[in-house]
């Protein structure tokens, strides 16, 4: 069977099949509301079968709870009468209801039957549950906006491969995403840039024209109840203190006025790391509460994303406020004047009953007592937090950065970084093998970060990301060997079919042979690095 990601355990029948037809009913058991509710909505429209309720006489498919089950896990079993599914959870059964999609056949992801298609499913048994509890794709909607039907899709992507996180990067330098009803301006003047670099920003090229976008509250409430419903957790990025230009050309009293006039500063149009970072200041830390505030009323999510990452601290240094704020806390240094900020939001979202999650950068004097780390700079920062009993996601860089270039052919397009493969991102292990068991509990699971400067649409979004986060989704869910040992090889066959169920929901992957003639970005500047990235 093609199946992907790789389940657990798999029994196959000596052949024969059970055939769904116009009398198949399903017969939904208590707690399989959603699942049922999915399966007519998504498999009635490919099919173009009633999948009426109910017991009937052309075959059952049965969906249940079974409480022996891991809340994630399923058990599928197709005899010649029908099917059954059970779920440990309402998750559980949901992920089986994927794999029970797949078993019928790349059509099965089409929105309209094709004609003369028969839906057959193999003579078969799965059992299977995850690895990980947290399977994550990020998402930068800031440096490229991302329309909320290309959200809601890439939802649906997700789901196909039994991912559960997505990890939304609402704001940035070059935009702010997300409507906050009590600051106006930052939707107003921040979700908008005059024009954008096209390509690395070493790139002489330029795209002249605004570029933007927002969510509103209820776009927002929308994403969030469509993730539920395929059991996805929407986790929130604010990104403080750096990584903010955006958020203070809309109000500049939140930047480091004493240093630098904050009120000439525009949404950035280029791209790296801006030297504008917010103030440390009483008044911005009331008024990123006030974001938060909000932010929690949309996103029910136990973990709450505040960035972190990459904050100079020039102006910090410079700053006679900054360097008074340092004083009057009894602060060592700027790195401890971050850890500073990033305690108060641990503190205040603790207080909320929610957790603080961010970038590695915030080991940087001193971890917050209750913060989990996204360690994205390499193995290292997921390490010393887990050895000091933080919770981590394993998302490091030169392994699942999927902006990074995919080969090292000249037609690749905006080549970034080191090259990964498919066969790299199969072969990329989360958990770091100098962990002891206790340690390694520590790691909630693995993320694959989509950063989209160089990725003006969704077709490019799709090019970057696919067939990649298969290969990805199977690492997250499956228990695999060590890499070395892992059957490439096989995937590759499975991948064969999965390309089909691709090309059925209309992904604009790279293909096995390279990239098609209008995928490709000629004379476009991009930033490869060559050898092998460093794996630590």
């Amino acid at each position: 069977m093609d199946l992907i990601p790789r389940p657990g355990r798999t029994t196959t029948g000596e052949g024969g099949f059970f055939e769904l037809g116009p009398d198949t009913t399903v017969l939904a058991g208590e707690g399989t509301e959603a699942t049922d509710r999915w399966l007519r909505a998504t498999l009635g429209a490919a099919t173009g079968l009633p999948l009426a309720p109910g017991a009937g006489d052309g075959g059952v498919v049965r969906l249940s709870l079974d409480r022996e089950l891991a809340a994630e896990g399923y058990r599928l079993a197709v005899a010649p009468a029908g099917v059954r599914l059970a779920g440990g959870g309402p998750a559980g059964l949901f992920w089986g209801a994927q794999t029970l999609r797949q078993l019928l056949g790349p059509d099965a992801f089409r929105r309209a039957p094709l004609p003369g298609r028969r839906w057959r499913l193999p003579l078969t048994e799965v059992e299977d549950a995850p690895r990980f509890r947290w399977r994550g794709l990020m998402l930068d909607v800031a440096r490229h906006f991302m329309p909320k039907d290309g959200v809601l899709r890439y939802l649906d992507l997700m789901a196909a491969h039994k991912l559960n996180v997505l990890h939304f990067h609402l704001t940035d330098d070059q935009g702010w995403r997300v409507e906050i009803e009590r600051y106006p301006k930052l939707t107003e003047t921040a979700s908008w840039r005059s024009r954008t670099k096209f390509g690395h920003r070493a790139s002489p090229l330029w795209e002249e024209k605004p570029h933007g976008g927002y969510y509103t509250q209820d776009d927002i409430r929308e994403i969030v109840a469509y993730a539920a419903e395929r059991h996805i957790t929407v986790v929130p990025e604010i990104d403080v203190p750096g990584h903010s230009q955006a958020a203070i050309a809309a109000y500049p009293e939140l930047g480091n006025t004493d240093v630098v006039d904050t009120a000439g500063l525009t949404v950035w149009d280029t791209w790296g790391v801006s030297p504008n970072v917010l103030a440390p200041t009483d008044h911005t830390l009331r008024f990123y509460e006030g974001v938060f505030e909000e932010l929690l009323a949309l996103f029910p999510s136990e973990f709450i994303h505040v960035g972190g990452d990459e904050c100079p601290k020039d102006q910090w240094r410079k700053s006679p406020a900054a360097q008074a704020r340092i004083k009057e806390l009894g602060l060592t240094d700027e790195d401890e004047l971050q850890s500073w900020f990033i305690k108060h939001f641990d503190r205040w979202l603790t207080a909320r009953g929610r957790r603080l999650i961010g970038w590695d950068e915030i080991l940087e004097g001193g971890l917050a007592a209750g913060a989990a780390v996204s360690s994205w700079r390499g193995y290292a920062g997921g390490v010393a937090a887990a050895r000091a009993g933080h919770d981590v996601v394993m998302c490091p860089e030169q392994q699942v950065y999927l902006d990074h270039r995919q080969d090292t052919g000249e037609d690749e397009p905006v080549p970034i970084g080191y090259v990964r493969t498919l066969e790299d991102v199969y072969r990329f292990e989360p958990v770091p093998p100098e962990l002891t068991e206790e340690e390694a509990g520590h790691v909630l699971g693995t993320q694959a970060n989509v950063w989209t400067e160089v990725m003006e649409s969704p077709a490019r979004v799709d090019y970057q990301v696919f067939p990649r986060l298969a290969a990805f989704a199977e690492v997250a869910w499956s228990d695999l060997p060590a890499p070395a040992e892992r059957d490439y090889a096989g995937f590759e066959r499975r991948m064969a079919a999965h390309y089909r169920r691709l090309d059925a929901l209309g992904v604009a992957y790279r293909p096995p042979g390279g990239p098609l003639p209008w995928q490709k970005r000629p004379g476009v500047l991009g930033r490869p690095i060559d050898g092998r990235p460093p794996n630590k």
